[in-house]
Order: structure tokens, then C-alpha cells, then sequence
């Protein structure tokens, strides 16, 4: 499942005008990723859609020289329904578990837009480096419906009363009698999911935080950050992010506040010293999520229906959308929430703002019919 069943082949020597050291199209993919390098969260997403491509194509004895405009469809129709199930479909395991598999689900119409666009980018880069001789995607009719990656408004966040409630679930200590793991567990989680709340790093950036980016100047506590695009910024930290942050090193035995050459991990392992992958994080967030909806449905039942689906259905990102609508709804300014958020564009931080869909909700109010008792009990049924 894991290698992609083609026939290797001097591909150079069916196209002479190739560009690139390759043998195979896994080796000229391999040469596209390396272009992602300095950008490990852009290769992880970049590396699992072509491979998906590759797998999908090796399975029927294809390259990606034979793609044609009507391959598209059946593609992009196979990503939202991968079949057979046991062959595409799995949980998250280790790439090299004999058990892993390309997809956790069938990708909803967001992410199967998002795949057509990096492989769009694929066959672009493709095409420079003459490994293809074309670029099907450019043959899409409605190619600015299915491959911009322009959306409306953020959607996946949790609304303010579902993150208020699962804040204070998170902040129950262990019971009488709990272990020190249990307790640096639970300490660890906090962290995380405060950190997450407090700065809308991506989990990328929360994996690689150090103790020493957090700094100090003029009185004021910074968090300077690298981020995606390789871009360097300094995000201001709130008074309860120090407040986390000394709590969290005064478990670990540290000092209140990191000094500037403290150069350890932030988030660690069980042994308190090494730190988190971003796997391990990710699936860490997903585990909390999970057990997080499981204690909603047992205190509220079915009135707490959605919310708890909402739980399930989080991935880390969300916490991301999640920093960044409060702040908006909070009135952070949009040129500073752009800053936090480190877009390069005002119309991407803009999506983050909903405050105009209230308003615009709030007055629609008014607008209605005059309905019969009746008819309204009928309704309220």
C-alpha cells in the first residue's frame, strides 16, 4: 500500500527536455516536495495529496504523464468516497505501521477543493520541469468554482459558550489520590490547549516552541515565532498566558519565566524533557477533543447534540479559528489580528470576522409574518 506500484522506467529518455534528476514519478514528486523544505507543515499537506494521487493512479497501472481532463472527475469523486474502505481508510497510525492507510475519511468538499489546488500547483511545477507535457487542470471549465481556494467566513471554530464550557472542564484538577503523571497530564493538557487559545499558533509552531522564545522587552512579554513561509514574527503574550507559562515551568522545576538562552522544549513528553512531535501533539489535541465530547453527552445528554458532534469533529486547526474569532468578537483591530494571525493578506484575516452576520441577523429580526396561534404551535411542535 505504501509504494506506488509503477514500472520504473529512464523516464528522460521518453521526454528529452526533462529538467529534473528522475527516475519515476515518486522521484520527480520527491524533487516538487524538496521545494517545501523550509516549510515542514506545507510538506506534510503537499506530500499527503500526491501521494494519494500516486496511489490512486498505481493501482491502475497508471503515471502521471496519462492523467487526462476527464481523470478528474473520477479522482476528485474518489476522494470524497475513497473505496473500497479497508484498502483507503484507516485511523491515524505511524506512516510505517503495516495498518496505515491515506485517508482517516472521505474528504468534504473544502478539503477535496484544497487537494485540486496543491495538485493543480503539482503539474504546474511539473510541466516547468518537463517530467508532464501538460497540465490537465488548466482544461477545467469551472476552474475558478472548484480550484480557488477562496472561501466565505471561518466556520470551523467553537462558539463561545462550547470553548467556555470545555475551559472549564479542562481546568478540573485530578482527584484525591491521583499520581504524579495524572497531575503533569493534566497540567500538560491545560497548556496546550491555552496556549492554543492565547496565541493561535498552528500546531506546527506550538510543537517547535521553545522556552526562549517567550521574551521580555520594555516590561512586556513577547512570543517570537517562525512560522509558516518561513515568515518570523513577535505575537504579544496576555497576562494569562504568563500566568500559564509560570505554572507550567514551576511543574518542570524551572524558574518563574524563561531566561533568554533557555533553549528547551516548551511542550514535553511524559519524562518532562523531551519534547512533542507534531503528531504527538496532534493527536494528543484529538484524544482530549474526544473525551472532552464524551463528558458533554454525559452531563447534558441530547440537549448538547451539536455541540458534542462540533467536539468529535474538531481537528487542532480548530483551536487556531477558534483564538482568532474570539479575538475578533472581543474587537481586536483587524490590522493586529492580522498580525497575530500572520496572514500576508487583510482578505484572509477578514473571513475571522463575523460581527457583520450578527448585525445582519439582529435586524432581519423585524422582518416576519403574522402568524395564527395555531400555526405557531404548529411550529414550536
Amino acid at each position: 500500500m505504501r509504494k506506488v506500484a509503477e514500472e520504473e522506467r529512464s523516464h528522460a529518455n521518453l521526454l528529452p527536455g526533462v529538467r529534473i534528476q528522475a527516475g519515476s514519478d515518486a522521484e520527480a514528486v520527491a524533487r516538487w516536495l524538496a521545494e517545501y523544505r523550509a516549510s515542514p507543515q506545507t510538506l506534510r499537506a503537499y506530500r499527503r495529496e500526491a501521494e494519494r494521487l500516486l496511489l490512486w493512479l498505481g493501482g491502475q497501472g497508471r503515471g502521471l504523464g496519462e492523467l487526462q481532463r476527464e481523470d478528474l472527475d473520477a479522482f476528485e469523486a474518489f476522494l470524497a468516497s475513497p473505496s473500497p474502505r479497508d484498502q483507503w481508510i484507516g485511523p491515524s497510525r505511524p506512516r510505517h505501521a503495516p495498518d496505515w492507510r491515506p485517508f482517516r475519511g472521505p474528504l468534504s468538499p473544502a478539503s477535496r477543493r484544497q487537494s485540486l489546488v496543491i495538485l493543480q500547483g503539482l503539474f504546474a511545477w511539473l510541466v516547468e520541469a518537463g517530467w508532464v507535457t501538460h497540465n490537465p487542470f488548466r482544461l477545467m471549465r469551472d476552474k475558478r468554482r472548484r480550484l480557488d481556494n477562496r472561501q466565505g467566513s471561518i466556520e470551523r471554530y467553537l462558539e463561545r459558550p462550547l470553548w467556555e464550557w470545555l475551559w472549564q472542564w479542562l481546568e478540573q484538577p485530578p482527584g484525591e489520590g491521583a499520581s504524579h503523571r495524572a497531575h503533569y497530564a493534566w497540567a500538560r493538557r491545560r497548556m496546550i490547549f491555552g496556549f492554543a487559545y492565547l496565541l493561535a499558533p498552528r500546531i506546527s509552531e506550538m510543537a517547535a516552541a521553545r522556552m526562549a522564545d517567550f521574551t521580555r522587552r520594555e516590561g512586556r512579554w513577547w512570543w517570537r515565532v517562525v512560522g509558516k513561509g518561513n515568515k518570523a514574527a513577535c505575537i504579544p503574550v496576555p497576562k494569562d498566558m504568563v500566568t500559564l507559562l509560570g505554572g507550567w515551568r514551576s511543574l518542570l522545576g524551572l524558574a518563574a519565566m524563561p531566561e533568554p538562552n533557555e533553549d528547551a522544549a516548551l511542550l514535553r513528553g511524559l519524562n518532562g524533557q523531551r519534547g512533542l512531535g507534531d503528531n504527538q501533539l496532534y493527536r494528543l489535541i484529538r484524544e482530549t477533543l474526544g473525551q472532552a465530547a464524551d463528558a458533554l453527552e454525559a452531563e447534558q445528554g441530547k440537549e448538547a447534540w451539536a455541540e458534542v458532534q462540533r467536539l468529535r469533529l474538531a481537528t487542532p486547526h480548530w483551536l487556531r479559528h477558534t483564538a482568532l474569532t474570539h479575538q475578533a468578537q472581543a474587537g481586536v483591530e483587524l490590522r493586529f489580528l492580522a498580525s497575530t494571525a500572520r496572514h500576508s493578506r487583510l482578505e484572509t484575516t477578514a473571513r475571522y470576522l463575523h460581527a457583520e452576520d450578527e448585525e445582519w441577523h439582529r435586524q432581519l429580526s423585524g422582518h416576519g409574518l403574522r402568524l395564527s396561534a395555531d400555526a405557531a404551535g404548529d411550529e414550536a411542535v
